[in-house]
């Protein structure tokens, strides 16, 4: 039996969250027969604008019934919908799956359906969300959540993510994977993957500090120390270590380790569970300091990201 998608908007909506849609369009061709209908919906019906000007054709919200309720993100916070929050609310209390792009969120919290629920948005906004909403356990740096039969995503290409995610609770992971591959995406990002990565994180202006980062990201497995990336770019070690806390407001050993923990994640999000091995590769050197690294940045071990990571390939979301 297929089943149906509607992705809800609104006035000023962020128009790039209809490629959510896009993702059970190829997951249709890749099926010996159609497993989605989909459509975009309003709570009226007819022509709605988004913020770029583009005009959308959407289809009334009780003009039928949906499997999976999606509702679109904005620039800003939305505004206060009362006729979609209850909406929304009602159709939560049956069987469909409810989920947000972006600040689409905040949409699901006016209409109490986060309440005690993990959750999380764009991280531009998850302070603004966890502080308007304080009975909603907000997460701001994953790319997807899932607590129950509601989903929350990050921004922007996010939506992307969040319906791979979808159509990979409803068939499968390999079906999901091929789908990422006909659209082009270079990496299927799994809900627990932070939202942005240590390189735009630091963000440094000079040419030199940033070669400097690109060199530490690339020699991870090596031993890595300021004398090192000093040299790399014909920086005294006095005058690199001065220049780079400058620019990116921390010591290049603090930076380093902050890469280092951002490749060994990435190493678990992709099947790696050796912990002995993962620290090797990302040159923490052994288990140990590889585990108080992880500890004193995200308040769990190496082995907590693994049992979690096996957890989500099982379609089960674990915080």
């Amino acid at each position: 039996m297929d089943k149906r998608i509607g992705l809800i908007v609104y006035d000023d909506f962020q128009i790039l969250d209809l490629a959510a849609l896009t993702v059970f369009e190829f997951a249709n061709s890749l099926q010996q027969k159609i497993r989605y209908q989909f459509a975009s919906l309003s709570v009226a019906g007819g022509m709605v604008k988004s913020s770029m000007g583009v005009a959308v054709d959407t289809q009334p919200i009780g003009f039928g019934t949906y499997d999976t309720l999606m509702i679109s993100g904005a620039l800003l916070i939305p505004k206060a919908m009362p006729a979609l929050e209850a909406i929304l609310k009602e159709s939560a209390s049956g069987k469909t799956r409810i989920a947000s792009i972006c600040t689409g969120a905040f949409v699901l919290a006016n209409a109490g359906l986060l309440d005690g629920k993990k959750a999380t948005t764009h991280w531009v906004w998850g302070r603004h969300l966890q502080e308007q909403h304080p009975a909603v356990q907000v997460d701001e740096d994953k790319i997807y959540v899932k607590d129950g039969s509601v989903w929350t995503s990050a921004g922007v290409t996010a939506c992307i993510d969040l319906a791979l995610a979808l159509v990979e609770a409803d068939l499968g992971s390999e079906v999901a994977k091929s789908i990422a591959r006909l659209m082009v995406v270079h990496h299927r990002r799994t809900g627990g993957q932070s939202q942005f990565s240590v390189m735009a994180e630091l963000e440094p202006s000079s040419d030199r500090v940033r070669d400097a980062l690109k060199f530490a990201k690339e020699n991870l497995h090596k031993d890595l120390t300021v004398e090192d990336l000093a040299e790399h770019v014909h920086w005294s070690p006095r005058h690199f270590s001065r220049v780079f806390h400058s620019q990116t407001g921390m010591a290049p050993a603090k930076a380093i380790e902050k890469l280092r923990l951002e490749e060994a994640q990435a190493l678990i999000e992709q099947g790696h569970s050796s912990i002995s091995r993962i620290a090797s590769l990302t040159g923490f050197g052994d288990e140990e300091r590889m585990r108080r690294a992880f500890l004193r940045t995200y308040g769990h071990s190496p082995k907590a990201f693994v049992h979690l990571s096996r957890l989500q390939k099982d379609n089960v979301y674990l915080s």
